[in-house]
């Protein structure tokens, strides 16, 4: 099988394929499940030819679509290590020193955040990282409160975030128990960050109304625009009103590597918690993402004990203590495979590469004639729409979607759709190092060239019968 990928990697010559989507759905529904068994080779001859032949490749130069990156070849052998093994690091005595070597990769990150007794655990992703820290927020403003007094304070809670952070704050709010209007949104300033003043304003406004503020949830990397919020202020405000911090830099995590550009994460080490995703920046394969702690003692606000899990007479380091999930892959080897088999500082130089190729890409943009740059970025996102010179603003608007649809349909060029102050837009996220700038202008091109053929079509006025009748002699 390994062959079978390096085989497929190795001659995409697209990002995907332009099979139509009801015929990949023809081909799965066709399967028996419970058919005989096809036997060990023909199973991969089948995978080969069902997945394979038709996946995505995110390390093509093509794919500039979603915070998806490719994979460090170290993380990928380590994969197959802890797939084949089937480590849980859930307790000590099913991952003996698999446990420890998460712990060094825990230690590792915090401090590069800036927490020297920082604690954390890996996690599924940015969205169980916020999750949890959401939880332990709430945990902590619930701290001996109990009965009906429990069940009112936190019907009180709220959530203080900004109008561009993740979905997934919403919804822990929701999986949480909290009250519908528990997410206060916070405007932001016109290049999207959180605006401070108008924070301290929603905060007032909440304490005003009786609420509760039980966190302020900031994004060090927003997933529209790549921008990451002011830290500095937003730790003042949290210190002086004693209101969890939280940071999301599931997608900016990577500037703790930045030969050049860490300084804008200054004041994440001020967080209470930290999402980090490293199948981001860091370039593991799915899922490698991780909760971190300013102080090991959060974890204990929700501790579960459970005797078969944590036995009381052991002080052996079970991490089910510190994490939502109780069986939970060996992750943490991916990254360690990298960081000894590439190097941190090869890492940063690579996140240090994709912005500045963003940067360039902007450039390209606002230069050209028929292109309009949306917004600027502190990562690597290129936010942009088709809009020449008198195109009117719905006319631009409508054609957002069939362009993107349009290459994802041939699959030779795969771009994402966003929605910037209530206006579509088309959204590159580059994340591949090896992308070059010449080819991403070309591309760019071709999106302008195919938005013209597009516009010129939904434009063109409607024969008359005597044209018509003049364009058939």
């Amino acid at each position: 099988m390994a062959g079978r990928v390096a085989g497929r990697l190795g001659a995409a010559s697209a990002p995907a394929t332009s099979t139509p989507i009801d015929e990949l759905r023809r081909r799965v529904e066709d399967i028996d499940m419970d058919a005989e068994p096809l036997g060990g080779q023909r199973v991969l001859e089948e995978i080969d030819r069902l997945f394979l032949q038709e996946a995505v490749w995110f390390h093509h130069p093509d794919y500039l679509a979603h915070l998806n990156c490719p994979v460090d070849v170290n993380a990928v052998a380590a994969e197959t290590a802890l797939a084949a093994v089937n480590t849980s690091v859930d307790t000590y005595d099913q991952s003996r020193i698999a446990t420890l070597i998460e712990r060094k990769l825990i230690d590792w990150t915090t401090g590069k955040i800036g927490f020297p007794q920082g604690d954390g655990v890996f996690t599924s992703g940015g969205t169980q990282s916020n999750m949890q820290a959401l939880f332990l927020a709430r945990e902590a403003a619930l701290h001996g409160f109990s009965g009906r007094q429990r069940s009112e304070r936190q019907s009180r809670l709220v959530i203080l975030t900004s109008e561009e952070s993740h979905f997934s704050v919403d919804k822990s709010a929701l999986l949480l128990g909290l009250a519908d209007d528990a997410v206060v949104t916070v405007r932001s300033d016109v290049e999207g960050r959180l605006d401070p003043a108008a924070l301290e304003e929603s905060l007032k406004g909440a304490l005003n109304a009786g609420k509760v503020p039980m966190a302020i949830s900031a994004t060090a990397g927003t997933t529209d625009r790549g921008m990451i919020d002011p830290l500095p202020d937003i730790a003042r405000i949290a210190e002086r009103y004693d209101i969890w911090f939280h940071a999301d830099a599931a997608y900016g995590g990577a500037l703790l590597l930045s030969p050049t550009r860490r300084d804008l994460l200054s004041g994440i080490e001020r967080a209470r918690s930290v999402t980090v995703d490293f199948h981001k920046g860091f370039f593991q394969p799915v899922s490698s993402s991780a909760l971190l702690l300013r102080d090991p003692r959060d974890f204990r606000l929700g501790t579960w004990h459970a005797d078969y899990l944590n036995p009381e007479e052991s002080d052996e380091p079970n991490q089910v203590d510190k994490s939502l999930q109780t069986t939970r892959r060996f992750d943490a080897l991916k990254l360690f495979a990298t960081l000894r088999g590439t190097g941190a500082d090869a890492l940063g130089r690579a996140v240090d590469r994709v912005v500045d190729l963003a940067h360039e890409v902007h450039e390209v943009v606002e230069k050209h004639p028929d292109l309009r740059l949306v917004s600027g970025s502190d990562l690597s996102t290129v936010v942009f729409r088709w809009q020449p010179e008198g195109v009117t603003d719905v006319d631009a608007d409508a054609l957002v979607a069939p362009i993107r649809r349009h290459f994802q349909e041939a699959g030779s060029l795969l771009v994402a759709k966003t929605v910037i102050a209530n206006r579509p837009c088309l959204k590159l996220t580059l994340l591949n190092p090896g992308a070059e700038l010449d080819r991403i202008a070309e591309r760019l091109e071709e999106i302008a060239a195919t938005a013209a053929r597009m516009h010129e079509h939904t434009t063109r006025p409607t024969p008359t019968y005597e044209e018509s009748l003049n364009e058939t002699k």
